[in-house]
């Protein structure tokens, strides 16, 4: 029964930000049995509950402010699967910025999902990264995912050098130390970031940026659960103790499939591959989506099976063939 005395409602109250600026923001605090007030802040690992697995979800922003509604009308369908957490990307050299803080801001307020933003620091200026976590801060988002980033494959766009932001350990440090209340996840590659020099020393990058204090770990695509385990074995035994969160993404068509395992360096196992363009050949892209999400859904039974914490699905802000994926999963 709720009364009065049990509902928590917040009060809100000016709170200055930890970084180099002056403003101030607005931010909810809850009062507390013993008469004081709490300030509120979400860290999505202390959402994760040992033996009891999660879904989390990935959106990419819209480029085309008219298809805004019916991004927003996938995500509320979508929150009827009640993942532990939303993620957000950002473009390559924060080219959609402003339209990741909206997107995790409406997500916050309107559906009331718990969003993680991506923050890239190629590129950035230590001003544009205390900037964007300022407004996240503002509007109560209190995660990020801290990645390098990628550089943007347009030859024209030149983005400027920093020596303090080379890879995305630097940009960990850097929030940990001056937004020491925000969560910070990391990426991590079963199959090697594409410009390693070698596993070992991928896996030693993954380290450096979780001893700089990324909660936990959210992997890159794959398409063979082989390379997963043996990535979660290999990152124990060098002494990583975080969770690590297995990325899934469907294959919905061949030919972007095809684009996104060229930029990650993932690999599409050649039986699989073989299977898809007899498909496509035989069905078209209807064959393609459906062979797609069977082995989506095969891949996330064996890992849920096999003791994963969860499933990071990249859904590609497909509604309808993610619930079809997930039905009596989640």
């Amino acid at each position: 029964m709720v009364t009065l005395a049990n509902i928590r409602a917040p009060c809100y109250t000016f709170h200055r930000t930890v970084s180099v600026y002056s403003h101030y923001f607005i931010r909810p605090f809850f009062p507390q049995g013993d008469g004081f007030f709490k300030e509120s802040f979400v860290h999505i690992v202390e959402r994760m509950v040992p033996g009891k697995q999660f879904l989390s979800l990935e959106f990419f922003p819209p480029k085309n402010p008219s298809d805004w509604p019916a991004f927003f009308r996938t995500v509320d369908k979508l929150r009827d699967l009640q993942p532990l957490f939303v993620s957000v990307t950002y473009g390559a050299g924060g080219s959609t910025r402003d339209n990741t803080m909206e997107i995790v801001t409406r997500m916050k307020r309107e559906f009331s999902l718990e969003p993680m933003a991506h923050l890239t620091c190629v590129g950035a200026t230590e001003e544009s990264i205390v900037s964007f976590l300022d407004d996240l801060v503002a509007a109560g988002v209190d995660n990020v995912l801290a990645l390098r980033g990628d550089r943007p494959q347009d030859p024209a766009v030149v983005l400027p050098e920093s020596i303090d932001f080379i890879f995305a350990s630097d940009l960990v440090t850097f929030i940990k130390k001056r937004f020491p209340t925000m969560g910070v996840a990391v990426a991590g590659y079963p199959e090697s970031h594409p410009e390693a020099v070698n596993p070992e020393m991928d896996l030693q990058a993954l380290k450096r940026k979780v001893d700089q204090g990324g909660d936990f770990i959210v992997t890159q695509l794959f398409f063979d659960n082989n390379y997963y385990w043996d990535f979660v074995r290999r990152a124990r035994e060098l002494g990583i103790e975080k969770p690590i969160i297995p990325g899934v993404m469907p294959i919905f068509s061949l030919k972007v499939i095809q684009k996104v395992v060229s930029l990650c360096g993932a690999t599409v196992p050649p039986q699989l591959l073989r299977e898809l363009e007899e498909a496509e050949a035989q069905g078209g892209a209807e064959a393609v989506q459906a062979l797609g999400i069977r082995h989506a859904r095969s891949q996330i039974l064996d890992l849920l099976k096999g003791g994963a914490p969860g499933v990071h699905l990249y859904t590609l802000n497909k509604d309808d063939a993610c619930l079809e994926l997930l039905e009596g999963i989640f």
